[in-house]
């Protein structure tokens, strides 16, 4: 049976990464000496201002604890399976472990690789891949949400706030459905308008700012005046857009963007954002591989470990700090479940 664990920090390392023993090219390939850490990011790559920021910041910070060499691949919008499956093969044949796979999107690359280099630890962010050698780090999204929807639903002054997802998949159905929970419990007469970007298998829904300035737009000029994208680097447009119109809010996700330099021109209109450690996960796996006791099996990063969150940067949070803290007391307690599927 898979084993399942609640980690109880994300951003704190409990027993992770080894960059020790590596097969370099297949189970019988053991003389290529270790490189450190591989890891192929998600479309948008590193500079995202999100997800793939985030997974990096945990890279980051293990290379220059451990003193570790790296690699890092970044996947394009018009990659197919066997591209993803070419870059983690070329990572681990290199002799880079652990290789860490940023997205859902690699979870078939992860599965079919890993199996060719058993000695390599390999690591799958938000998605379960099956394997003796595979860590698959998951967060409940839903939950980061779901506080991100009470803050938008107690801020609104039209009672219409909106939803950008970068692409229609489980995934960021997920951090819509909290986020529309959130809103409803909190104030039922808001309106909560929801769009995506892309469909499907089109990733490319991740790396277009001027698509999601565009949606975030129309949303403004709906009346919409709070608007949460989750939206890889799509969310930096999204933002951008809500900067621009006096009295409106954007909510950031995955990292503290109020925090994010490279959008620091429109912090003063980040209400807040729905915080996901990548970050710490990654650099958990790493130092397990570093300390010989590779992490496997399935991890899951939820609100009451810490693993997901709402940020506090900027202060516009503090007057429905109280309304927030007993909304995350009713979700760590367990009285409260939150959906992961949007109601239409």
């Amino acid at each position: 049976m898979r084993r399942v664990t609640k980690i109880v920090a994300a951003g704190v390392a409990s027993a992770a990464l080894a960059l020790t023993a590596t097969a370099c090219g297949s189970s019988s390939s053991d003389d290529s000496k270790d490189k450190g850490v591989g890891i192929a990011y998600d479309v948008g790559g590193r500079g995202d201002h999100s997800f793939n920021d985030s997974a990096a910041k945990g890279l980051d910070k293990a290379k220059a604890e451990f003193s570790l060499g790296s690699k890092e691949l970044t996947a394009k919008n018009t990659d197919t399976e066997a591209d993803r499956e070419q870059k983690l093969n070329d990572l681990a044949g290199a002799g880079y472990n652990p290789v860490i796979g940023v997205g859902f999107a690699y979870a078939d690359s992860v599965k079919a690789v890993s199996k060719k280099f058993p000695k390599t630890t390999f690591a799958i962010v938000d998605s379960v891949v099956e394997g003796a050698n595979v860590d698959s780090i998951n967060f409940t999204e839903e939950q980061s949400s779901y506080l991100a929807g009470v803050a938008a639903a107690l801020k609104t002054k039209t009672n219409k706030v909106g939803f950008i997802g970068g692409v229609d998949t489980t995934l960021i159905k997920k951090f819509a459905a909290g986020y529309q929970q959130g809103v409803k419990d909190t104030k039922p007469d808001v309106s909560v308008d929801i769009e995506y970007i892309t469909q499907g298998g089109d990733f490319s829904g991740f790396a277009k700012p001027a698509e999601g300035k565009a949606k975030a737009k129309g949303m403004l000029d709906r009346g919409i005046d709070v608007i949460y994208a989750a939206a890889g680097s799509s969310g930096a447009g999204a933002i951008e857009a809500v900067a621009g119109k006096k009295g409106t809010w954007a909510i950031g996700v995955d990292g503290d963007q109020y925090q994010d330099k490279g959008l620091a021109q429109w912090k003063t209109a980040i209400l807040t954002s729905a915080v996901k450690n990548v970050d710490g996960a990654v650099y958990e796996v790493i130092k397990s591989v570093k300390d010989g006791k590779p992490l496997t099996g399935t991890h899951i990063y939820n609100l009451k470990a810490g693993g997901v969150g709402l940020a506090t940067s900027g202060g516009y949070i503090d007057d429905i700090q109280a309304q927030l803290d007993a909304a995350k007391k009713k979700i760590t307690d367990g009285t409260l479940t939150v959906r992961t599927t949007p109601t239409s």
